[in-house]
């Protein structure tokens, strides 16, 4: 028997939209297995599968039918992709090329494991990371080295700064499919990229401040302000940024310290030292891998206190995301003293969302959780923290949260109703 594998929306679809999946052509009650696959641009496989069984009349539809078992159970419609894990132990699944779709492949097996039989249907879905007439521009403008993503329209449209981590490079992924909710997004390199520093040893808030300025003359960016986003290390860079420079008036932090941290932060005739830590306070999990979120010095104690960013210096609000599995850093201590510091010198609290059995790295939804990889510049297996379930509704209220967030301080205007998860 032949199954047809049904895709709503039909053709591509972005990232970071969900897609209904169905399968037509089945017997009554059929047990079937859906399998999901794609690789990556390396060639990297990753891999999900689920257990379901058709309906009444042959029909399965994954918004309606629980899965029985397999990467993950109950009714999870995107589960086949949240779910995915990669075939070779460590790796993370990121975008590097947002100018060329993900090809996930869906089979459809007849019957259940240890007893499932042959292919019953196939599909391949499309899933990009450009949305119709958004604009991809490379910057190299002074120092600075960025890729800026213009939304389809003529603008101007509200600007948001995008930092990732420790991890360095130049990360598009999230700021390409950011772009595609009507911002323009500029996802900035801060080392380990071209002409700029191969290491975090000394970083000068100059170049943060070049780019600010870059996108506030942007014809296509809406002033008089700018928004910024920062993951991990970025975080505690957007919080500084925030603190010192002008034409800011919206803070995204997605887990990350309230102390300036792993190198010296120069701006001007100033100095704020990064916030010491003890590495031999690492553990290192079953399973090898480290552990390392309790070799930071608590930035409260007092010969600490110089690395504490001054956040009470900022013009805008902040949001801080917390994922409260977070094996990386202590984001909701860290969030706590954000909130305490501000309302002690007068400030509106910060707003802050706990996520619960959320890990470290929270990406745009349905990208599967990374519970643990070779750290880029490490070059250690590290632990992050999560559990894919509770990782993965994060990832969707905590995407929109954002967007409703920077909507309504950037532009005036609340466009995006948060989901509850």
């Amino acid at each position: 028997m032949a199954a047809t594998v049904t895709l709503e929306p039909a053709g591509r679809c972005r990232w970071d939209e969900p897609v209904r999946i169905a399968v037509r052509g089945l017997a009554p009650g059929q047990p079937v297995t859906l399998s999901a696959s794609l690789r990556d641009e390396k060639g990297a496989l990753f891999r999900a599968h689920a257990r379901y069984c058709a309906d009444a009349h042959g029909q399965l539809d994954l918004e309606r039918a629980p899965a029985l078992g397999g990467s993950f159970t109950g009714l999870e419609p995107m589960g086949l992709l949240w779910a995915l894990e990669p075939e070779k132990p460590l790796l993370r699944l990121v975008k590097r090329d947002v100018q060329t779709p993900f090809a996930v492949e869906l089979e459809v097996i007849d019957g259940h494991d240890p007893e499932a039989g042959g292919l019953l249907g196939r599909a391949v879905h499309e899933r990009d990371f450009l949305a119709p007439g958004v604009r991809r521009e490379p910057v190299r403008m002074g120092r600075v080295r960025a890729t800026l993503f213009l939304p389809a329209g003529t603008g101007p449209f509200p600007g948001i700064l995008d930092l990732f981590g420790s991890g360095g490079g130049l990360c598009e992924y999230r700021a390409s499919l950011l772009a595609g909710h009507g911002f323009a997004v500029l996802a900035l390199a801060y080392f380990r990229f071209e002409d700029l520093p191969e290491y975090l040893n000394n970083m000068c808030l100059e170049y943060f401040e070049e780019a600010v300025d870059f996108m506030l003359q942007h014809p296509k960016v809406k002033g008089p302000s700018v928004g910024l986003l920062g993951f991990s290390k970025g975080g505690d860079l957007c919080l500084s940024m925030a603190s010192f420079l002008k034409g800011i008036t919206a803070t995204v932090v997605i887990n990350a310290c309230v102390a300036n941290t792993i190198a010296p932060l120069h701006y001007k005739d100033m100095i704020i030292p990064n916030l010491s830590s003890d590495p031999g306070k690492y553990k290192i999990t079953e399973s090898g891998l480290l552990n390392l979120v309790d070799i930071w010095n608590d930035p409260m104690e007092k010969p600490n206190h110089r690395s504490l960013i001054p956040l009470e210096k900022a013009q805008g609000p902040f949001l801080f995301i917390v994922g409260m599995d977070d094996h990386n850093w202590k984001s909701e201590f860290y969030a706590q003293i954000a909130s305490e510091r501000l309302q002690a010198h007068g400030k509106d609290r910060p707003q802050i969302i706990y996520y619960p059995g959320t890990g470290h790295c929270i990406d745009p939804p349905y990208f599967p959780l990374c519970r643990a990889s070779v750290h880029a510049v490490l070059d250690q297996p590290v632990f992050y923290g999560g559990e894919p379930k509770a990782h993965s509704r994060a990832q969707v209220d905590a995407w929109q949260q954002i967007q409703t967030f920077f909507h309504k301080h950037l532009n005036g205007k609340k466009s995006v109703k948060p989901s509850k998860l």
